[in-house]
């Protein structure tokens, strides 16, 4: 389909044939979404931060957040011990560090300058807010996790912030 086709598809609850989780995904990039890198530190030291757009507040009182994490990623081991873990909302002058913690592997830390946090979670400069939370919660979510967490301390540095609309990155002022 190009850009400017529409599609309208009716699920059927079977499982979705390439074409239809293309449409999907498609129409689910239409909705613009902040972009972060979610960090942890497990109980062994190892660290993990992995891109994520799927961010979002779920309440005030208390303060919670979610975001959801791939089953099949080679971070959930570090996520599913870790007791924390910090939100950091990338600022628009972040792509680089976003494609970088995109990547698969186990190094992503070597050449990023970071500071801990609670819990060590790393914490990365230049961006635009952070949320360092406390796991409050895992819940099953097809073929991701949901993490919900609950914050413990937030900064809020006020930059124009990094989004992703439609495949691509744009500047939230």
């Amino acid at each position: 389909m190009g850009n400017n086709q529409s599609a309208a598809v009716q699920l059927n609850g079977a499982e979705l044939s390439e074409p239809e989780r293309r449409a999907l995904r498609d129409a689910m990039g239409s909705f613009g979404t902040g972009v972060t890198v979610v960090t942890a530190r497990c109980s062994d030291g190892h660290l993990a931060g992995v891109t994520a757009n799927s961010f979002n507040s779920v309440s005030l009182d208390p303060p919670l957040v979610l975001w959801s994490l791939g089953k099949r990623s080679g971070s959930w081991q570090v996520f599913d011990d870790a007791d924390y873990f910090c939100v950091n909302i990338l600022s628009a002058e972040q792509r680089e560090l976003s494609n970088h913690f995109a990547k698969t592997g186990d190094n992503k830390f070597d050449d990023v300058e970071f500071s801990d946090g609670i819990g060590g979670c790393p914490l990365l400069p230049g961006v635009t807010s952070r949320f360092q939370c406390s796991k409050h919660a895992v819940v099953d979510g097809g073929d991701h996790w949901i993490l919900i967490g609950r914050v413990e301390h937030f900064e809020d540095f006020r930059l124009p912030a990094l989004g992703y609309f439609r495949g691509g990155y744009v500047a939230f002022q």
